[in-house]
């Protein structure tokens, strides 16, 4: 067993983990968390994205030891305090941006990566961010409209 420190969604924990377990093992079974799905266990859909230390990240392909002193920020932490959605949450939310629902989560997370670099991108620059995330469900259209209209721009861009 390692011993780890991480923050996550602004609350310090210390656990023993084997050095084998994976990120999302961590945040789901250990802390509870499951908000963030497991999708594919190879990294190939991205319905597990959390933000590590600043980045982007799918969580099936990060060992909870490499998380140790990091950060992490799932999408349940991007609500505030009282359980108010994120902008980008609302937005997904209003514009129908989900259907099933199962790869919400990684898109929110990864679309949050795209607007802290990137505030104001196009709806190319919103594909293409949102590359490594599979929706077997929507055709994308509601989610790009939804990242755009969270950006503070017209979704028809």
């Amino acid at each position: 067993m390692t011993r780890v420190s991480v923050k996550v969604d602004g609350t310090n924990y210390e656990d023993e983990v084997e050095p084998r377990l994976l990120l999302i093992h961590y945040l789901r079974d250990r802390l509870g968390l499951t908000g963030t799905p497991i999708g594919c266990d190879t990294s190939n859909c991205g319905a597990c994205t959390v933000d590590l230390d600043g980045e982007s990240v799918k969580s099936c392909s990060v060992l909870a030891v490499q998380a140790d002193g990091s950060e992490v920020t799932t999408v349940q932490g991007l609500a505030d305090g009282n359980g108010e959605w994120s902008g980008l949450q609302r937005a997904f939310h209003e514009r129908h941006a989900l259907q099933c629902g199962y790869c919400t989560p990684g898109m929110i997370m990864a679309a949050r990566d795209l607007l802290r670099d990137n505030p104001t991108p196009t709806s190319d620059e919103v594909r293409h961010a949102l590359e490594g995330n599979l929706c077997r469900c929507t055709g994308y259209q509601n989610i790009v409209r939804a990242v755009l209209a969270a950006s503070g721009q017209e979704a028809g861009t």
